[in-house]
């Protein structure tokens, strides 16, 4: 996609943290149409992004997890251990966005028998997948990414494995470490990854413990996969189409991307993988189907877009106080050709672990 060029002197001027505060929630083909939560801004039913779209606007709302009623959490039950076949490979596992909720995180393994009670591995050759979004708004970005790391290493020494893909958070989290302030060119003026970082939830604390064997793990990470006919993505759009006509062509380009280090095109990276609800709505099926045919499998699993946007389940129009979103588990949609993982934990929903295929 070509970005849109700024017109006149005031396009090349450096933006202020005012001039990030732009309207989200678009879909790529129009506007996104919503109840109006509050401290949201929604753009008018007759206005639609540019081409020149930049995600500079706190992309979804950081709510205090202390500022929403929250559901107490129960201590979780014994696991049972995962369920494991006679022979080939165990039971497929997927885990939405996390945003530094590794509290929640241990607890959803755990009742889904993934780990002990001590944290450690315990599904022998079970197969995980995360989705991406390790960091910001949550409070431990970088112990869940520790998590992930560990778990990795203990489930590939039992004969399973934990995996996990490149969410638009850890591109932004890279671009703050490596590019802090160095202006970049939006599409709508100058901006920063660093300013970008704070707007969408950056947390100084994970910035602080931020060490090069994290960077150089989430600068390795796949943007794509498909496992058991499931399409694996973090994002709900077809940007993907723009780096490749296969999953290899895919992630190739997007490593080769992070390798150059050149702030313009990780930052368009960046631009592209914040893009969303794709698959809602008019067309939403065909778009998925785009990128079945490109890449194979039946079915998309995403994450990114949290379950109660989706759904329109988040605040209301006269601004009352919400029992909070309703998720119970991953939200079908798209003619059933799409799976959304991201239960909303940012807003006191649901960090979701889910087996596949889905028991409906």
């Amino acid at each position: 996609m070509t970005q849109g060029a700024g017109q006149g002197p005031e396009a090349e001027r450096t933006a202020t943290l005012r001039d990030f505060r732009v309207p989200a929630y678009v879909h790529e083909t129009g506007p996104y149409v919503q109840h109006v939560h509050p401290g949201d801004v929604v753009p008018p039913a007759d206005e639609a992004y540019p081409d020149g779209y930049t995600p500079t606007q706190r992309d979804l709302p950081v709510i205090n997890r202390g500022d929403t009623l929250q559901v107490p959490v129960e201590p979780a039950p014994v696991p049972a251990p995962a369920p494991q076949p006679a022979t080939g490979p165990g039971p497929l596992y997927v885990v939405g966005d996390v945003h530094g909720y590794l509290d929640e995180l241990m607890a959803a393994l755990q009742e889904q028998g993934l780990i002990d009670a001590s944290g450690q591995w315990c599904a022998g050759t079970a197969r995980l997948w995360f989705l991406g979004d390790f960091t910001d708004r949550g409070p431990d970005g970088i112990g869940v990414i520790d998590l992930v790391m560990r778990l990795s290493a203990e489930a590939a020494a039992a004969g399973g494995y934990c995996k996990a893909l490149m969410g638009n958070h850890e591109l932004l989290l890279l671009g703050a470490k490596r590019f802090g302030d160095t202006p970049v060119n939006s599409g709508a003026g100058t901006a920063t990854f660093q300013a970008a970082w704070l707007l969408n939830g950056g947390q100084k604390t994970d910035m602080d413990r931020l060490q090069d064997h994290h960077l150089q793990w989430m600068a390795r990470l796949d943007a794509v996969e498909e496992v058991d006919g499931y399409l694996l993505l973090h994002s709900d759009t077809t940007a993907y189409l723009d780096y490749g006509d296969s999953i290899e062509a895919v992630n190739d380009t997007v490593r080769e991307a992070l390798t150059r280090n050149d702030a313009d095109e990780v930052w368009d990276l960046f631009r592209k993988f914040t893009k969303r609800f794709s698959f809602r709505d008019e067309g939403g099926a065909d778009a998925v189907r785009s990128l079945l045919d490109t890449y194979g499998g039946t079915r998309v699993v995403h994450g990114h877009s949290p379950i109660p946007y989706l759904l329109g389940q988040v605040g209301s129009e006269d601004g009352e106080e919400s029992t909070g979103p309703i998720v119970d588990g991953p939200h079908v949609y798209a003619d059933g050709l799409a799976i959304a993982m991201d239960g909303g934990v940012t807003m006191a929903g649901k960090l979701l672990v889910q087996q596949l295929p889905l028991n409906s």
